[in-house]
C-alpha cells in the first residue's frame, strides 16, 4: 500500500525512511479507497442480479448501463467531496494542522492532556494563572503603599508647615498687639491731662 505515501530518503547504504504523508494526501487516499470499496460492493454481478429479467434479455445493454452508473456515481461522489473540501477550506486546514504537528515535534514539554479528574485539571490550569495574578497584585499593592507613604509624608510636612505658620502668625499677632499697646501708651503720654 505504499504508493505516493511512502518516499525513500537517504543514500544507498543508509536506511530508507518513510515520509509521513500530509493530511490532505491521507484524505485523498481515504476517498479513493472508499470509492474502490463502493464499486466493489456494487459489483456488476450484484447489479445484474437486481435486474435479472433485463440482464437475460440484453446483457450488453445491462453492462453499458452498469458502467455508466458506476462512472456517474464516482464522478458525483468526487464532485461532492471536492465541494465539501472547497466550502470547508479543508486543504488549508489540513496544511495548517500538519504545520502545527511539525512545530509540536520540536517542543520539549509534552502537550497538556486532561487527567480525567476535573478538579485537578482546573487546578493545574488555574494555579499558574492565579499565582501570576497574585504576583501582579502584590506588585501593584507595593507600588500603591509606596505612593501612599509618600503622600502621607507630604501631608505631615504640610501639617508641620501649617503649624509653623500658625506659630509665626501668633508671634506676629502678639508682636503687633504689643506694638499697638505701646503706641496707645505713647499716644496717651502725649495727650495733655485735662
Amino acid at each position: 500500500r505504499g504508493g505516493p505515501v511512502e518516499a525513500a530518503a537517504g543514500g544507498e547504504d543508509g536506511p530508507s525512511v518513510q515520509a509521513t504523508p500530509g493530511r490532505a494526501e491521507v484524505f485523498a487516499t481515504v476517498v479513493d479507497t472508499f470509492l474502490e470499496k463502493l464499486v466493489a460492493a456494487g459489483s456488476y454481478q450484484k447489479f445484474a442480479n437486481c435486474y435479472r429479467c433485463f440482464y437475460k434479455l440484453q446483457p450488453e445493454v445491462t453492462r453499458s448501463i452498469y458502467d455508466q452508473f458506476i462512472s456517474q456515481l464516482q464522478t458525483s461522489v468526487k464532485d461532492e467531496i471536492q465541494e465539501v473540501k472547497n466550502e470547508g477550506n479543508l486543504e488549508l486546514l489540513f496544511n495548517s494542522l500538519d504545520k502545527m504537528v511539525e512545530e509540536a515535534k520540536n517542543q520539549e514539554e509534552p502537550a497538556w492532556r486532561p487527567s480525567g479528574i476535573p478538579e485537578e485539571d482546573i487546578r493545574s490550569a488555574m494555579v499558574p494563572y492565579l499565582l501570576k495574578h497574585r504576583s501582579y497584585l502584590r506588585k501593584i499593592l507595593k507600588e500603591k503603599e509606596e505612593e501612599n507613604r509618600k503622600v502621607a509624608e507630604s501631608v505631615l510636612a504640610g501639617r508641620n508647615r501649617i503649624g509653623e505658620l500658625q506659630q509665626l502668625i501668633q508671634a506676629r499677632k502678639h508682636a503687633w498687639q504689643a506694638i499697638s499697646k505701646e503706641q496707645r501708651e505713647l499716644i496717651m503720654t502725649f495727650k495733655e491731662p485735662q
